[in-house]
């Protein structure tokens, strides 16, 4: 027998407003039940659960999301998010195309945005 992963879960100082933040990233909705001060917020169709703590964050993540573009270019798609409200931590880009972008959320937690497969594809 094997296991499966139900949620990838996310601590934060606002499960509800970092949650929201992630819905807008991916275009996906919160849980029908899930509203503002909820202490646990979940995007169903991403497996993403938003768990407030009393803990600030310390440390780089040990484990982040990779973001690609489906329907625009990375340098769209990161224009998108920090207007989102995330913050530009280390650009990797590279002028010829490879690479990515890492950000941060709200609260600071990192990911990256890779090209998307068409940009993948037009570079081989």
């Amino acid at each position: 027998m094997t296991s499966a992963i139900r949620h990838t879960t996310i601590d934060s100082a606002d499960a509800y407003g970092l949650a929201t933040f992630w819905s807008e990233v991916l275009g996906l909705p919160l849980h029908d039940d899930d509203k503002p001060g909820d202490p646990e917020v979940l995007i169903e169709g991403a497996g993403l659960l938003f768990v407030t703590v009393s803990e600030a964050k310390t440390l780089k993540n040990r484990v982040h999301l990779d973001l690609q573009p489906q329907d625009r270019t990375r340098e769209e798609e990161v224009e998108r998010l920090l207007a989102l409200g995330a913050t530009l931590v280390d650009d990797r880009r590279n002028p010829d195309g490879t690479g990515w972008a890492v950000l941060a959320d709200p609260e600071g937690n990192e990911f990256c945005v890779e090209r998307s497969a068409a940009e993948r594809a037009a570079t081989g």
